[in-house]
């Protein structure tokens, strides 16, 4: 099966979901290399119930991983207990000896039950070992609010990651980085994490066929402006690309660029576009204490202030846990009105 390195965008023309892209990443990866493996609650969706002929009633909870166990078999697609410590461990060390193990943490919540695991082992064996271990161990989770599901399966922790020197980690914006994002991060030597968005799932657009990766550690700009960039972070690209359609109303031009990467943080990507429309406002789903909003923006001060108008500005959640309440939850989520408010300050028009 070939492998093209693509470009941050594609002419592609069939359209499919973002978790197809997902889904589809998954079996072309291990149709290519019978070394990957993947582990996790319930990926195939029928595990211990074969007696009342359920093999793979879902495909995970989010239908990432429907058709792959029947694919593969119960040798390379693992249900796992219900000890996220335990199956994540294992993966990390199947990865240490010479597989490509996958696993699915449902959610990013649940990540202080294996912290140690990814910490102290995945992202420190490379290191202590002097470059003799590669650990290609890929940890897929879930990050997203805006579904009324509370504070303990809302959460977007990319930001604590991005802390950890030794991972790397993606957040996929649409189907066509879902798809070349996870194809790289399977095939990297180091481990990487991969952020899939809530909120994405049914989102549609267009994918190439063919197997292809998109290099991790990179941004891209999805609209070009001269006025202010707009760095979005997963599903904030999007937000953000519709405040920027809002401030064109007003003749506001704004850039938009597409994180895709927590860590490594392509900040001379970010940096470039600064220098040419001279403000900067990031928009980050988590909460804004040490977050990447504040990261970037302090980077921006550091390395572009000569060429800054005004100061670098967040957009973020609140600093407090995710509301249970709908009506809550719509007001704690950044959204265009406040991007594009927070715009209208800098250009003195707030």
């Amino acid at each position: 099966m070939t492998t093209t390195t693509a470009s941050m965008t594609t002419t592609a023309t069939r359209v499919i979901q973002y978790r197809q892209a997902i889904n589809e990443a998954l079996r072309q990866e291990m149709e290519r290399d019978e070394t990957v493996i993947i582990m996790g609650e319930e990926i195939a969706g029928g595990a211990g119930r074969e007696h009342l002929g359920i093999v793979d009633a879902w495909g995970g909870p989010f239908r990432t991983t429907v058709g792959l166990i029947q694919q593969f078999g119960k040798e390379r697609v693992l249900d796992t207990p219900l000890s996220e410590a335990a199956f994540i461990g294992t993966a990390i060390g199947a990865s240490s000896t010479g597989m490509r193990a996958i696993a699915e943490l449902m959610f990013v919540d649940f990540v202080g039950v294996c912290m140690d695991q990814l910490i102290n082992n995945a992202a420190k064996m490379r290191y202590m070992f002097g470059g003799q271990v590669k650990v290609p161990f890929t940890l897929l989770t879930r990050i997203g609010a805006g579904f009324g599901s509370a504070a303990q399966h809302s959460e977007s922790y990319y930001s604590i990651f991005a802390h950890m020197p030794g991972l790397k980690g993606v957040v996929p914006s649409d189907p066509y980085t879902a798809k070349g994002l996870l194809v790289a991060a399977i095939r990297d030597d180091d481990p990487v994490v991969y952020f899939e968005h809530k909120g994405l799932y049914g989102n549609t657009g267009p994918v190439p066929e063919e197997l292809y990766a998109l290099p991790l550690g990179k941004a891209r700009t999805v609209r070009q402006g001269t006025d202010v960039t707009l760095v979005g972070i997963s599903r904030m690209t999007w937000v953000c690309t519709a405040a920027a359609e809002e401030l064109a109303k007003s003749g506001v031009n704004a850039e938009v660029v597409d994180l895709l990467s927590v860590s490594p943080i392509d900040y001379d990507h970010i940096i470039d576009s600064v220098r040419r429309t001279h403000r900067i406002v990031v928009v980050d789903e988590d909460t804004p204490v040490c977050s990447l909003a504040s990261d970037i923006c302090a980077r921006v001060a550091e390395e572009a202030f000569d060429y800054l108008d005004a100061p670098p500005s967040r957009v973020t959640s609140p600093h407090t846990p995710v509301p249970y309440s709908r009506a809550l939850e719509n007001i704690y989520l950044p959204n265009e009105a406040r991007v594009v408010k927070t715009v209208q300050r800098l250009l003195g028009r707030g």
